[in-house]
């Protein structure tokens, strides 16, 4: 029978383990007051060949350090593992946000590596490690333990098994609901509007097809957004410039001829990432299918995001809404709130959304992204598409939980603002990709001595306003860095944020550069 396959039994064994968080939860989110062994695991479990195109990717793995503020729990104990070694500053730079002595934070949190940098997921890497895997095991207190990821596969739901240990995250078998084509079905079920196009193709010719049909209900379309169905942050995205192919439009040339015009003007796509070639892209679509969607044109347009989280007993909470960066269809931060024009219409979405997620079953973290285009005509002003939903941690995670952490405070559902703990509203701006070719060379430690010399770089618990890094790993190799602003206003935040580049462009200005200016180590004499 079906039911006793191993695929049935290997899901029936994951879901018996997650419902033990029903027991442990109280708020996975929140600093919890009872005893916890949380393990987090910052594998990008995701397609390692779309992965390669988002440059320094190999140092997201530090996205997730803001896990380690719950060490501010002085009964939580926290496993940290990653590909390579993180630098002894940066989480010394992390663990002096809990506010609690060093000392007491460091004999709580166990740092593991599986030393191998090498282009696979890092849980398959620690899967293949029986030694490590045991000595997770061993630091792990049965029935007080969970795992939480920056998104699930296979791969995590075998860790969790063979670790016995229940994972914060949906079911591998629903991760089909956020691809792109997933999304689409998705937006159809809970009747909020997205853009027209197609379903998941699986060859260039169905793919061509598809887009002729698109075309011929949306005749006046001048360009088409094709995407491969598991593109990460927009560089699996493309555009069809329809221009080229009037001579076949519709109402002047039969379908035949148009899919076949299509289909070689597909060699012409422009591919928002700049390592991307049609060649490559084209076998890819077999492997992860790809769609196809009408352009959303206006002259005024933005990309806002809501995000959301799904408990253990089902509740959908919505936790923030953003504006995101965007170079053309390419994530590079977020703003926070979205604009109070529609954030409180991206909740209301955000809510269907998740509760159809829940009825099927989905934990933990979705996000789903929207194009905004102003109408005037319109109530709010803006016309909202949904594109796509997340069901991982994304860019916008990190700056919120970094928000949420340090100043204590709470998301207000009724004006989609967040209250810091004496009652003001904050505001942020994160980037992940603050990269310049003048920082390339500079250490972690480099850094942390920058931060320490310029106060407008260091976060002010007092006013909880401030700048907080991340991706710091990344800077020597790649000269990329991430950054927090978290201000009393969007122009306070954005202004903190100018300030912060300002400082690193003169300390990373070598021209200027010499060693007396530069920070002496410890006990260095001159």
């Amino acid at each position: 029978m079906q039911t006793n396959s191993p695929t049935a039994e290997v899901g029936e064994r994951f879901r018996d383990l997650q419902h033990q968080l029903q027991d442990l939860w109280q708020s996975v989110e929140l600093i919890e007051p009872y005893d916890r062994d949380i393990l987090v695991l910052p594998s990008l479990s995701l397609d390692q060949r779309e992965l390669k195109k988002i440059e320094a990717s190999h140092y997201y793995e530090e996205r997730l350090l803001f896990a380690l503020l719950r060490l501010r729990n002085p009964r939580t104990r926290v496993i940290y593992v990653t590909s390579q070694p993180i630098h002894p500053s940066i989480i010394d730079y992390y663990l002096q946000f809990t506010g609690v002595p060093y000392s007491h934070t460091r004999d709580r949190l166990l740092l593991l590596s599986t030393y191998d940098l090498s282009s696979k997921p890092l849980t398959e890497k620690i899967l293949k490690r029986p030694r490590l895997l045991q000595q997770i095991r061993q630091a792990l207190r049965p029935g007080l333990s969970y795992m939480v990821c920056y998104n699930v596969s296979a791969l995590e739901r075998e860790l969790s098994l063979q670790l016995n240990v229940p994972l914060f995250g949906l079911d591998p078998d629903l991760l089909y609901l956020g691809t792109k084509g997933g999304s689409r079905q998705l937006f159809a079920e809970v009747g909020i509007p997205f853009p027209d196009g197609s379903g998941t193709c699986k060859t260039v010719s169905e793919l061509a097809v598809a887009t002729a049909e698109l075309w011929e209900r949306q005749p006046q379309s001048r360009k088409f957004v094709v995407k491969l169905n598991e593109g990460i942050s927009g560089e699996g995205n493309a555009s069809l410039d329809l221009e080229a192919l009037q001579s076949v439009a519709p109402g002047t040339a039969e379908q035949p001829e148009r899919v076949k015009a299509i289909e070689q003007q597909f060699q012409n796509l422009h591919f928002q990432s700049k390592h991307e070639n049609w060649e490559n892209f084209s076998h890819r679509i077999p492997e992860l299918g790809a769609i196809v969607e009408a352009f959303v044109g206006g002259e005024e347009k933005r990309s806002p995001s809501v995000q959301g989280i799904i408990t253990p007993t089902g509740q959908v909470e919505i936790l923030s809404t953003h504006d995101q960066v965007l170079d053309d269809q390419i994530f590079l931060g977020c703003s926070f709130p979205a604009d109070q024009a529609y954030r409180l219409q991206l909740q209301e979405l955000g809510q269907k959304v998740g509760e159809k997620l829940a009825q099927k079953g989905v934990l933990e973290r979705f996000a789903i992204d929207f194009l905004a285009v102003r109408r005037p005509e319109l109530p709010t002003g803006w016309d909202l598409q949904a594109i796509e939903v997340n069901i991982r941690k994304g860019g916008t995670t990190h700056p919120f939980m970094i928000l949420r952490f340090l100043t204590q405070g709470r998301y207000d559902r009724d004006s989609g603002l967040f209250y810091g703990k004496q009652g003001e509203p904050k505001y942020y701006v994160a980037l992940d990709n603050l990269q310049k070719d003048q920082y390339r060379g500079l250490l972690p430690s480099d850094l942390i001595d920058i931060i320490a010399t310029h106060k407008v770089l260091q976060f002010d618990a007092t006013s909880q306003t401030g700048n907080v890094f991340h991706l710091m790993g990344s800077l020597s190799e790649f000269g990329k860095l991430g950054i927090t602003s978290i201000g009393n206003s969007p122009e306070h935040a954005s202004d903190l944020y100018n300030k912060a580049v300002e400082v690193l462009d003169q300390e990373t200005d070598f021209k200027t550069f010499s060693s007396d200016s530069a920070t002496r180590p410890m006990g260095w004499q001159k």
